[in-house]
């Protein structure tokens, strides 16, 4: 068995989430700081959950991250789901699951799964190849959701979304081709995953045709799209929630 793999978290919020997820090894902060309401809410959290916590100087926290915003947290980064597990995964009758065919900018990756995770989501998937990875930038975009949220990393979208629908998902494909937008078409009920494409091309042809259905943004304005992590955060707001409103999601 291998360890797990580590990075380096920064800033006041991503720190706590760190530590409340229970992945954070040590804490550093810097020693003048203490006084400071973040910093103490950091600091209760880490000796309920049993963390380590070391006052250093500026200078060092300056040396190991620039943007360290006077806390930086080692962290165990949370083993990502493998591609097999999505058809046997022990899902809900009304889980959600969103899907990133190839987002490719940390910053997107972060706020989608941001997102992804205030909207109720079980899970979140991924590529392994040619996308964004589980970055220090990346957490921090997302305001540590990413160190709570499944992560499933896959080698192969279409087959993962195959993998889904066996397990009794419905596959929403997200795209500015799809004749009916997403006040038009009524989400299912049951399992869904929403899959969002890259942030320039979008879904690709068989991610598409692997789809049971495809809705997309109503566009009224002279911008002909929104970034990818708007997308998904409309999408999910608009489309996905008001259809769970009665079931408690």
């Amino acid at each position: 068995m291998t360890d797990a793999p580590s990075a380096l978290v920064t800033g006041r919020r991503t720190v706590l989430e760190a530590i409340r997820a229970g992945i954070a090894s040590e804490v550093l902060v810097v020693s003048s700081a203490r006084s400071t309401e973040g910093l103490r809410d950091v600091l209760a959290a880490a000796r309920v959950a049993g963390a380590r916590v070391r006052e250093v100087d500026r200078a060092e926290l300056d040396r190991i991250a620039p943007d360290h915003h006077g806390v930086i947290a080692r962290v165990r980064l949370p083993e990502p789901i493998g591609e097999r597990d999505l058809a046997t995964w022990p899902f809900g009758g009304e889980d959600l699951v969103v899907v990133l065919d190839g987002i490719t900018d940390p910053q997107n990756l972060g706020a989608a799964a941001r997102s992804a995770e205030a909207a109720g989501a079980v899970m979140l998937v991924t590529r392994t190849r040619r996308a964004a990875d589980v970055t220090p930038a990346a957490i921090r975009a997302s305001a540590g959701a990413l160190l709570h949220l499944p992560h499933a990393r896959v080698a192969n979208i279409v087959r993962a979304l195959k993998r889904l629908q066996e397990n009794g998902f419905t596959v929403i494909g997200l795209s500015e081709d799809a004749g009916r937008t997403v006040h038009e078409e009524p989400c299912p009920d049951g399992r869904v995953a929403i899959v969002l494409g890259d942030e320039g091309a979008g879904l690709g042809r068989l991610t598409k045709e692997t789809c049971d259905l495809l809705v997309r943004l109503p566009m009224r304005g002279r911008v002909a799209s929104l970034n990818a992590s708007a997308s998904l955060a409309a999408a999910l707001y608009a489309f996905v929630l008001p259809s769970r409103a009665g079931s408690g999601a």
